[in-house]
């Protein structure tokens, strides 16, 4: 064989590869479409309906239960509070983070947002409400670690995350759940911490990475075509 046709062989094999590999790659977005889809589904039907209550013994883990709409009685522990950096459509400041004890159970609840210059509790008394309340907020997951090049420093008191575990460890909570709570938009005493900021969004680019990897499989298709005709011609 010719050092030519040799040539010949492996772009065809190279061409084959590639029209399988980008064809294989394309149907994979097609199913992360279906998946994200139905994520998407199924977080609209959570928002839009009415709050459940937060049932004796029961817990959430996993996705399954992200933004579900719950309610839940209690009494929040103050003086175990957590700021965390926010940035939010109101500008920079902290989510306030605090326990909320039950009966049955201790959850965080991200209370909502504070500017900078009212981070300190003193400065926003009125808001810390004593005795029993009712919180009506969404279930989120924890976030650990931190965020992109800002780890939480615990020591430190620095948080740039909600990482429930590590908060409830920082704080001496004892038990705690797996999840935190965002508070809705109710009002608090005095206007802070302002809630009812959860931003939900779910990007949803699969279809363009779909065709985008079908198109590229055409193409290869296309070469290996042109290819088997140029070796035919040249005999």
């Amino acid at each position: 064989m010719s050092a030519h046709r040799g040539k010949r062989w492996f772009l065809l094999a190279l061409c084959g590869v590639f029209a399988l590999l980008f064809a294989g790659l394309g149907v994979w977005q097609v199913e992360r479409l279906r998946w994200k889809t139905d994520l998407i589904a199924r977080v609209d039907a959570r928002l839009a309906a009415e709050p459940v209550p937060l049932a004796r013994g029961e817990t959430f883990v996993g996705t399954d239960a992200e933004y579900l709409k719950v309610r839940v009685t209690g009494r929040f522990d103050h003086g175990k509070e957590t700021l965390v950096d926010a940035l939010t459509e109101r500008g920079k400041g902290y989510w306030v983070l605090t326990p909320l004890r039950t009966a049955e159970r201790t959850l965080l609840v991200n209370r909502g947002f504070v500017p900078s210059d009212r981070a300190k509790p003193a400065t926003r008394a009125v808001g810390q409400i004593a005795g029993e309340v009712t919180v009506t907020g969404l279930i989120r997951l924890t976030e650990p670690g931190g965020r992109f090049l800002r780890a939480n420093r615990p020591g430190a008191d620095l948080w740039y995350s909600r990482d429930v575990a590590a908060i409830a460890r920082a704080r001496g909570f004892g038990r705690v759940e797996p999840f935190f709570l965002d508070a809705d938009a109710s009002p608090n005493p005095g206007g802070l911490p302002i809630g009812g900021l959860t931003v939900v969004r779910f990007r949803n680019s699969h279809l363009v990475y779909a065709l985008t990897w079908f198109a590229l499989s055409a193409l290869s298709l296309f070469g290996l075509v042109l290819t088997w005709k140029s070796k035919h011609k040249r005999g």
